[in-house]
């Protein structure tokens, strides 16, 4: 009872805060990056809510909690000190300014006006549509399994809930509700990450018993033999740390912060952001070896997706329990919202605006840009509800994917004034196709490996390639790095 009239109050609330931004959202820069006006606090907590959706908390902590032990908060140090301080440092600043020097709102844009390519933009785009459109489809899914579990209520009507309410509040309100929904949701998933682990920590007889318990328990449960390597530690660190400064969905909210000034104060809180909630959300999951004698087992294989589920279950109390389901539910919309603005940005700005209709006025370019956010919305509702194989294949490889495409050429379009158009069109070339080609080679298993090779490899194809190629113009160069 107390879990539905907190979801009751939290969904209310994101609909109000809708109604309120589409007061503020009169142009298609208002609905994309919120008139390049938010503050620091609020942008640390949009990258850290984007940055860290359901999937941590459900599926990726447990499993890795329980593959590596106390050995995954290597990861977690990695996500605080690479993907969230370290981005903000590296990425931040020059972001702001370049994306303001060349009057540009996307990534695809971003490529298409720093690299004059005449097909990069198109292309870009259809690599964002392709990729990230079915990442937000699996998040869907994994929110209407929540519901289904704790609420009793039918998968498909939990699906067509989740539909409808981040519909409202992104159609009517965009990035403007968006920052501000996440505020909202970032604060809800500090306070139950911090109640989660004190719970757990507690149950299990203090911090220093807990981690004691692990050591102990960890190689009775995963003997040396099926431990995984360090190769696999390495390569999760990286991808799920530097693969977040080639993602469009976060490097977008350094578009969208109101001065250079502030990046520094974004940096402090997002990384403060990561500590709380990537630490609990791995160390709950190396708690599994503390709760369970042996992994549960669905149809005969290992149920994952159950160890943090099940343990919140049996050891919280309602109260804390409805609040967990808040964090998880604040963790998933955010990132949703996040990557079906992105996704419909790829079709209404990159696609429309930028080939077929360039004239098109701002009323109607903001118009599409809410007509498109729905529609992406519904098509990521069908993806969820009818788990088509090669759909479940594109989930999979959206992150290296995406990143793989696009890590090496943003950072040499913000860093090295040599890099030409045809180095950077080998390097997003070298990253998909490594990534899709390496993912089958590999396996799935060995994703993260396959991922990092395909972002590390463009770093050297894009260098190689420009040096034998047309130097850019020297005054898209000036005016690309004017200022910094």
């Amino acid at each position: 009872m107390i879990a539905v009239v907190l979801i009751s109050v939290f969904l209310a609330t994101m609909i109000g805060i809708g109604i309120w931004g589409m007061k503020r959202t009169t142009s298609l820069g208002d609905f994309f990056l919120g008139g390049r006006s938010i503050g620091p606090w609020v942008s640390a907590f949009a990258y850290g809510t984007t940055y860290f959706s359901a999937v941590v908390f459900i599926g990726f902590a447990g499993k890795l909690g329980w593959g590596f032990g106390l050995n995954v908060l290597w990861i977690a140090a990695g996500n605080a000190i690479f993907g969230a301080l370290l981005a903000w440092l590296v990425l931040g600043k020059r972001t702001r300014r370049m994306t303001q020097n060349l009057d540009v709102m996307t990534m695809p844009e971003f490529l298409h006006e720093r690299f004059q390519g005449k097909y990069m933009k198109m292309g870009a785009a259809i690599i964002v549509f392709v990729f990230l459109l079915p990442y937000s489809a699996s998040v869907f899914k994994g929110l209407g399994h929540l519901f289904e579990v704790n609420f009793q209520i039918d998968y498909n009507i939990a699906l067509l809930i989740m539909i409808l309410i981040t519909g409202v509040y992104l159609i009517l309100g965009g990035y403007f509700a968006i920052t501000l929904t996440d505020f909202i949701q970032g604060t809800i998933m500090l306070v139950g990450s911090i109640a989660l682990i004190a719970v757990l920590v507690g149950k299990a007889g203090g911090i220093s018993n807990s981690i004691a318990m692990i050591i102990e328990r960890y190689p009775l449960h995963m003997p040396p033999a099926k431990q995984p390597g360090i190769l696999m530690l390495l390569s999760l660190v990286f991808m799920t740390s530097f693969g977040t400064w080639g993602l469009p969905q976060m490097v977008q909210k350094f578009y969208a912060i109101k001065n250079e000034s502030l990046i520094i104060k974004g940096a402090v809180a997002t990384t403060i952001f990561a500590i709380i909630v990537v630490f609990t959300a791995y160390f709950a999951g190396s708690m599994s070896h503390v709760f369970y004698d042996s992994l549960p087992m669905v149809n005969g294989a290992p149920a994952f997706d159950r160890l943090i589920p099940d343990m919140m279950m049996k050891h919280l109390p309602e109260g804390l329990m409805a609040v967990i389901l808040l964090l998880v539910l604040s963790a998933s919309m955010s990132t949703l919202s996040s990557l079906v603005l992105v996704s419909s940005s790829s079709i209404a700005i990159d696609l429309y605006k930028g080939h077929v209709n360039p004239e098109i006025s701002k009323e109607n370019s903001l118009l599409m840009m809410r007509f498109l956010s729905g529609v992406f919305i519904v098509i990521s509702y069908f993806i969820a509800r009818y788990e088509l194989a090669f759909i479940v294949t594109l989930m999979s490889l959206s992150w290296g994917a995406v990143a793989g495409s696009f890590m090496a050429p943003y950072l040499y379009g913000l860093y090295w004034k040599r890099a030409t158009r045809a180095g950077i069109a080998a390097g997003m070339t070298s990253g998909l196709v490594l990534a899709i080609s390496l993912f089958f080679i590999l396996g799935p298993n060995n994703s993260p490996i396959a991922s990092t090779i395909a972002m590390i490899v463009p770093f050297f194809i894009v260098p190689i390639v420009s040096m034998f190629t047309t130097p850019p113009d020297k005054e898209l160069l000036e005016k690309a790095f004017k200022n910094i």
